[in-house]
C-alpha cells in the first residue's frame, strides 16, 4: 500500500511546478509572518527584541518525522484539523520520505506548505559519534554578526551641559551616539547551542569600570545548551527562558497577541528551556537548568541568580535603623547618565523552581505542574499610589500552577490555573476547533486577580502583564477557497481595580475584521478594520467633578493593503492606514500612505519605502512595519505631519559573508524640534543609518 501511495503522489508532484521554482527553501517572509501572526502595535515599546526572541524558536527547524502536536502548535501556522490529518497520515503511511509528500495530506494546501517550509526538515541532525568539540567546530549553523546604528542629528543629551543657578551642571549622556550590537552563535538542531550577545545603546560608554559594574559593552548575554544526552533532554548553563503551560508562570517572553491570525495565537505551547539571545536586560534567568525524562514524565529544574537594575533608597525601620529598599525596578536597560548608571545591577534576583510535565503515549493529552520561588536581595517597597496598592511588595514571592491540554478529534482544549504567595489567582482556559475544513473557531477566557503576582508570566490578555483583568475572546476564520479568507475576533475585557491613568474600575472591548483576497501567489489584497474601546482618566474636567472621572476612548483603525509581484525580481506594496479617536467629546483623526518597491536578484536585494502621514495627535499615531537588516525590526510610530522614507540593501558576497545597509529619514512639517528632554533634537528631521555584517562559518 505504501508503494502504491508513493507512486501516486510522485505523479502529482511531477505534474506541478516544484517548490524550488517559486520559493527559496529555508527563507522566512518575515514581513508577512509578523503582520499576520503578531498583534497590532499599540505602544512604542521595543517590539524588535520580543520578536527576535520568538524567532529563536523558529531558527531550530522541527523534524517532521520526530515531532509532536505540541511542537507543531508552537508554529502558529496549523489548525487543529491540519495537525490531526498530519499524524493520521504518518500513522497510516509511516515517516515522510519527501517534503513534497505534505501535498497528499488533507487540508495541506500549497499556501500552508509554503508557510511551513522554512521551519521544518526531514533529515536527522548530523550527530555522529564524533566528539562534542568536533561537532562544534564543523556545525553548519555557526555565525558572527555585527551591527552599527546611529541617529545623525544631535540630541540634547550629547550637547555640552548647562550651568544651573546653584552652580551644578545639568545631566548629559556620558557616551557617544553609536549603537553597537554583536552576536556569536554555533548551534546544531537538537544537539547543542552556544553563543553570546553584547550590546551598547546610544549614550552609553564603552568602559571597563568595576566600581559602576560596567565591563566594556553595557550588556552581555551568554548561553550553552546541550540536548538529548540520554535521560537528560536539556542541560542549560548561562541565560535562558522557560515556556510551559499558558504562560502564567513561565512565559518565555513570547506573546503573539491579537492580530490577523485569530485562531492559533490564543494558545501557548510547552516548549521547555529556550536559550536567551535577545538584548533586553530583563525577563530571563541566569544560572543552570535541566530537563530529565523518565517514560512519559519530564522533570525540569532551574536555579538562577541574576543582576537587576533598580532604584535603591534608604529608609528607617521600626528600630530607627537605616535600611536599603527597592522603590522601583528599571527595565529600560539604559545606562547613559550618572543616575541611570547608579541604578545598574543594584540588586540580585534569585529564582529556584521547576516543572513536571506528563504526556501520554498518543501525545494528545498533557498535564503539568509549575513552581517558582523568587527572592530579591533587598525588600521591594513601591512608592504608594492608590492604583498600585495590590502590586507586589516585599522580598519574596512564590507561584504555583497546574496546566493541561487535550486534543480530541478536531478540538483542542487547554488551560492553566495559578496562585501566588499573596493568594491572588490567575486562570486561562480555551479551545481551538476546526468546525469544518473551511471554518475554524477559537475561544479563550481569562481571569487575573488584582493581587496576582507573576514575574515571568506572559499569558494572553489585553494588558502587558497577567494582573487585574477578566476577559473573553472569540476568534473566527473562514476560508472558502484558496483565494478568499475572512478573519475576525471580538475580545471583551474588564479591569476590576484601578490602573495607571485609569483611577476607577473599567471595562472595554476590541474587535478586528480582516478580509483577504489572493487571486494568485503574486497578489495579495486585504482590508482590515479594528475598533477598540477602553476607559482612561479625563485629565481636564470642569467644575468640582471628581478627579477620578473616566471616559471611554474609542479608536477605529483602517488598513488597505496590496502586495503584488511584477515578476521574479520586482515587487510592490501599497498601503493606506487611517484612524479616528473619540474621547471626552472630541474627535481626532490621522492617516498614512506608503509605497514600497522591492528588488531581488539573488545576491542583491533592495527594499524601499516612501510614506506620507498626517495625524491630529499622538492617539492617532500610525504603526507600519518596516523591513530592516536581518533579525532587526522597525515599527515606527508616525504622528504629526510629514514624510518618511528608507532604502535597505543586502549583498551576499559569498557563501560566508553577507552585508546589509539601511538609510532612513523622517521629515516633519509641523514642528521645529523633535522629542523632549535629553532625546530632543533641534530641527524638523531625523536620520538613521544601520550597517550589519554576518559571517557564517563552515559554509
Amino acid at each position: 500500500m505504501k508503494k502504491s501511495f508513493l507512486i501516486g503522489y510522485f505523479c502529482v508532484v511531477i505534474s506541478i511546478p516544484t517548490f524550488s521554482q517559486i520559493y527559496r527553501k529555508g527563507e522566512i517572509d518575515i514581513e508577512s509572518f509578523i503582520e499576520n501572526i503578531f498583534g497590532m502595535q499599540k505602544t512604542e515599546d521595543e517590539y524588535e527584541d520580543l520578536y527576535e526572541g520568538l524567532l529563536q524558536v523558529f531558527l531550530n527547524p522541527i523534524n517532521l518525522n520526530r515531532t509532536s502536536p505540541e511542537e507543531l502548535n508552537s508554529l502558529y501556522l496549523l489548525s487543529p484539523s491540519q495537525i490531526n490529518h498530519f499524524f493520521e497520515h504518518t500513522e497510516k503511511f509511516g515517516k515522510l520520505i519527501s517534503i513534497y509528500e505534505l501535498q497528499a495530506i488533507p487540508e495541506f494546501d500549497l499556501e500552508t506548505i509554503y508557510k511551513l517550509l522554512p521551519f521544518v526538515v526531514l533529515e536527522e541532525s548530523t550527530k555522529t559519534a564524533s566528539s562534542l568539540l568536533e561537532r562544534i567546530q564543523t556545525a553548519k549553523d555557526a555565525y558572527f554578526l555585527f551591527r552599527h546604528r546611529r541617529v545623525w542629528e544631535t540630541r540634547r543629551g550629547f550637547t555640552p551641559p548647562d550651568t544651573l543657578n546653584n552652580g551644578r551642571l545639568t545631566s548629559r549622556y556620558l557616551g557617544d551616539p553609536n549603537s553597537l550590537y554583536s552576536r556569536f552563535r554555533i548551534q546544531q538542531t537538537k544537539d547543542f547551542s552556544l553563543g553570546f550577545t553584547v550590546d551598547k545603546d546610544p549614550g552609553e560608554e564603552l568602559i571597563w569600570d568595576p566600581n559602576t559594574k560596567r565591563y566594556g559593552f553595557n550588556f552581555l548575554s551568554y548561553h550553552f545548551i546541550l540536548y538529548n544526552k540520554g535521560k537528560f533532554k536539556t542541560i542549560s548553563i548561562g541565560d535562558y527562558q522557560l515556556q510551559f503551560g499558558q504562560g502564567l508562570v513561565f512565559g518565555a517572553g513570547f506573546n503573539a497577541g491579537k492580530g490577523g491570525e485569530t485562531i492559533t495565537t490564543v494558545r501557548r505551547s510547552s516548549l521547555g528551556i529556550r536559550p536567551y539571545t535577545a538584548a533586553l536586560e530583563f525577563g530571563f534567568f541566569r544560572g543552570i537548568a535541566t530537563t530529565v525524562q523518565s517514560g512519559p514524565f519530564k522533570v525540569t529544574l532551574l536555579a538562577s541568580n541574576a543582576p537587576r537594575d533598580g532604584n535603591i533608597q534608604v529608609q528607617l525601620d521600626s528600630l530607627e535603623r537605616e535600611e536599603a529598599i527597592i522603590t522601583s525596578l528599571q527595565s529600560s536597560g539604559l545606562h547613559r547618565t550618572p543616575t541611570e548608571i547608579g541604578n545598574k545591577n543594584q540588586l540580585r534576583e534569585k529564582n529556584i523552581g521547576g516543572n513536571i510535565h506528563y504526556e501520554n503515549r498518543r501525545k494528545d493529552f498533557q498535564i503539568g505542574f509549575n513552581s517558582l520561588f523568587s527572592q530579591f536581595s533587598k525588600p521591594f517597597i513601591r512608592t504608594e499610589r492608590i492604583y498600585n496598592q495590590f502590586e507586589f511588595y516585599g522580598q519574596e514571592n512564590y507561584i504555583n500552577s497546574l496546566y493541561f491540554s487535550y486534543n480530541f478529534q478536531n478540538f483542542y482544549f487547554f488551560g492553566e490555573s495559578a496562585i501566588s504567595k499573596s493568594g491572588g489567582q490567575g486562570s486561562v482556559i480555551g479551545m481551538m476547533s476546526s468546525l469544518h475544513p473551511k471554518l475554524s473557531l477559537s475561544v479563550l477566557w481569562r481571569n487575573y486577580d488584582r493581587n496576582f503576582h507573576s514575574f515571568y508570566g506572559n499569558s494572553f490578555g489585553e494588558g502587558s502583564r497577567p494582573i487585574n483583568e477578566k476577559g473573553l475572546y472569540l476568534g473566527i476564520n473562514f476560508k472558502p477557497n484558496q483565494k478568499y479568507n475572512w478573519a475576525f475576533y471580538y475580545d471583551s475585557f474588564q479591569f476590576p481595580w484601578l490602573k495607571f491613568r485609569v483611577y476607577a474600575p473599567s471595562s472595554g472591548h476590541e474587535w478586528l475584521s480582516r478580509f483577504s483576497y489572493s487571486p494568485s501567489r503574486k497578489t495579495l489584497l486585504f482590508v482590515q478594520v479594528r475598533e477598540e474601546s477602553k476607559a482612561r482618566n479625563i485629565s481636564e474636567y470642569p467644575g468640582f467633578q471628581s478627579p477620578y472621572l473616566l471616559d471611554q476612548g474609542k479608536r477605529w483603525n483602517y488598513v488597505f493593503n496590496l502586495d503584488h509581484s511584477l515578476n521574479k525580481h520586482w515587487s510592490i506594496k501599497s498601503r493606506v492606514t487611517s484612524s479616528t479617536f473619540r474621547f471626552n467629546g472630541s474627535k481626532t483623526s490621522g492617516f498614512a500612505i506608503s509605497q514600497d518597491i522591492n528588488m531581488d536578484y539573488q545576491r542583491w536585494r533592495l527594499s524601499s519605502r516612501f510614506v506620507l502621514f498626517d495625524t491630529d495627535d499622538f492617539d492617532n499615531r500610525q504603526f507600519i512595519y518596516e523591513r530592516n537588516v536581518l533579525w532587526l525590526f522597525s515599527i515606527p510610530a508616525l504622528h504629526g505631519q510629514g514624510m518618511r522614507y528608507y532604502i535597505l540593501g543586502q549583498l551576499k558576497i559569498n557563501q560566508k559573508l553577507s552585508l546589509w545597509a539601511r538609510y532612513s529619514k523622517t521629515i516633519y512639517t509641523d514642528r521645529e524640534t523633535i522629542g523632549s528632554g535629553l532625546q530632543q533634537i533641534e530641527g524638523n528631521q531625523i536620520t538613521e543609518t544601520t550597517f550589519q555584517l554576518r559571517y557564517q562559518f563552515n559554509r
